[in-house]
């Protein structure tokens, strides 16, 4: 994992516990056969996929509402 995705992430999402649950969310669907939503190199794991793609705004946290 890239630390300067990391620290462009953390700029999208601010709460650490947050963006890791989401990054590790988005792991788990690339290695489970989901394709990545940008282009992506030989060089980039899993990890560095997600943040891109949170990074670029391919995916979001999407807050529930409280009932």
């Amino acid at each position: 994992m890239k630390s300067h995705l990391v620290d462009k992430a953390a700029t999208i999402v601010t709460d650490p516990l947050v963006l890791v649950n989401l990054v590790s969310q988005r792991v788990r669907q690339l290695n489970s056969g989901r394709s990545p939503l940008i282009p992506t190199r030989p060089s980039m794991g899993a990890a560095d996929i997600a943040l891109t793609e949170l990074i670029e705004g391919k995916i979001r946290l999407v807050e529930k509402p409280v009932p």
